[in-house]
C-alpha cells in the first residue's frame, strides 16, 4: 500500500572540545579563563569526592552508592549553565552537579549513609533529593516545571536520568506532559552505555536516545557527554528556550561510567577491559586539563595545590558526616503528608513507644 511520508527528522551531534583539548572555534561558547578554571576545579572535586566515597564504603563507613567517576563533564557542564532560580532534579549519579549547586558533600554522605537528613539541602532548596528509583524523578521535574510556568516565574528545571530510565514509562509520561504543556524543563539523559549490566542495544532499537524527542514534538540533540564545553553550551541554549516559554528539550549526553554501577556491582562480569580503556582515553578531566594547559592557565604546581586543597575540604566534610546527626527516630513520619493526620500520629506514637521499650496496643 503506498504511503505518504509525513515526517522527516535529523538529530544534531555537538562536540566542541576534542580528546586532545582542542576547541572548535566556531562553536566555542566563549567562557572566560576564570570560569574555565572554576569548571575544572569543580570537576576535580567531584572526582576526588567520588573516590573518597568509594574508600569509605569499602571500609564500612558508608552504605552502597552509585559512583560517578567518568561522568563529571555531563553533570558539571549543565550545572554551570543554571541560574540560582532554576530547579535541579537529579537521579543518583550527578555528584558534580550537586556540588556545583552548593550542596555540601556531607549531606550527600548522610544520604548514602542512610540518614533522612541527607535529603535536606539548606540554602539550595531548589534542589530535589537524590532519586534512586529509576525514572521516578522525571514526572516530578515536569510537574515542577509546569508549576513555574503556572506561577509565571522566569525559571527552568534541569532533570537528569540515565539511559536505563528511557525504558521506563515515567520517561515517556514526563516528556509527553512537558511537551503538551510547554513546561520549562531540560531533560538530560546521561547515556553511559549500560543500564547496570544491560547494554544500550538491548534496551532499544532506536539509533539514538535523542531522536525520542521527535515523537513528542520537542528539540533533541546528541552531545559528547565527556566534553564539558559542549554540555554547557547545549544546556545553556535549552534553558534559555525553556525560560522564554518555548518548552522542553531532550539532551542525550554520550558518556561512560568508568567504575561500577553501584558498589554492590562487579562490571568485569559483563564488559571488557578494552571497552573500559577506550573510554578512559576520553576522560573528561584529562580533556579539560589539556585545554587549560594549551592556554597556559594551569600547571603541575597548581594541580598539586588543588589536590591538597580538595583533600582538606573533603576531610572536613567526612568529619562532619561521621560526627553524625541527632536523627529523629520518627523522622519518616514527618514526610508522609504535608499535614499531620490522626492515623499517622497514632502510628508515630506506637513506633516511639516501641523504641522506648514500652508496650503498645492495636
Amino acid at each position: 500500500m503506498p504511503a505518504k511520508q509525513t515526517y522527516k527528522f535529523s538529530i544534531p551531534h555537538l562536540r566542541i572540545l576534542d580528546q586532545d583539548g582542542k576547541v572548535n572555534k566556531k562553536l566555542d561558547p566563549g567562557l572566560s579563563d576564570e570560569v574555565l578554571i572554576t569548571l575544572y576545579r569543580r570537576m576535580v572535586l567531584a572526582r576526588e569526592a567520588d573516590q573518597r566515597m568509594l574508600r569509605l564504603q569499602r571500609q564500612g563507613r558508608l552504605g552502597t552508592f552509585s559512583p560517578s567517576t567518568g561522568q563529571e563533564a555531563a553533570a558539571c557542564g549543565p550545572a554551570l549553565a543554571m541560574e540560582e532560580s532554576d530547579w535541579l532534579v537529579p537521579a543518583f549519579r550527578e555528584l558534580g552537579a550537586l556540588l556545583m549547586r552548593g550542596v555540601p558533600l556531607h549531606r550527600v554522605l548522610l544520604f548514602w549513609g542512610g540518614f533522612e537528613e541527607g535529603n535536606i539541602f539548606p540554602g539550595v532548596e531548589r534542589t530535589l533529593p537524590i532519586a534512586v528509583i529509576v525514572a521516578s524523578q522525571i514526572p516530578h521535574a515536569a510537574g515542577v516545571a509546569y508549576t513555574m510556568k503556572y506561577r509565571r516565574e522566569p525559571s527552568a528545571v534541569l532533570c537528569f536520568f540515565g539511559d536505563g530510565a528511557t525504558s521506563e514509562g515515567d520517561f515517556h509520561e514526563g516528556l509527553n506532559f512537558a511537551s503538551v504543556w510547554k513546561a520549562p524543563v531540560v531533560f538530560i539523559c546521561q547515556n553511559n552505555q549500560w543500564a547496570i549490566s544491560t547494554p544500550l542495544e538491548r534496551q532499544m532499537n532506536s539509533e539514538t536516545v535523542a531522536q525520542k524527542a521527535v515523537a513528542y514534538g520537542i528539540p533533541g540533540i546528541r552531545v559528547d557527554g565527556n566534553d564539558p564545553l559542549a554540555m554547557y553550551a547545549a544546556t545553556h541554549e535549552a534553558l534559555e528556550r525553556a525560560r522564554a516559554g518555548e518548552g522542553p528539550t531532550l539532551i542525550e549526553a554520550l558518556t561512560y561510567r568508568l567504575m561500577m554501577h553501584t558498589t554492590a556491582d562487579d562490571p568485569s562480569k559483563y564488559r571488557s577491559d578494552e571497552e573500559v580503556q577506550a573510554w578512559k582515553d576520553r576522560d573528561p578531566l584529562r580533556r579539560m586539563r589539556r585545554l587549560l594547559d594549551s592556554r597556559k592557565l594551569w600547571s603541575d604546581t597548581e594541580e598539586e595545590a588543588l589536590l591538597a586543597q580538595v583533600k582538606v575540604q573533603i576531610d572536613g566534610e567526612v568529619k562532619i558526616y561521621e560526627q553524625g546527626v541527632r536523627a529523629k527516630p520518627d523522622v519518616l513520619f514527618d514526610h508522609v503528608w504535608a499535614e499531620r493526620y490522626p492515623e499517622i500520629e497514632e502510628q508515630r506514637a506506637a513506633f516511639l513507644a516501641r523504641q522506648q521499650g514500652g508496650e503498645t496496643h492495636g
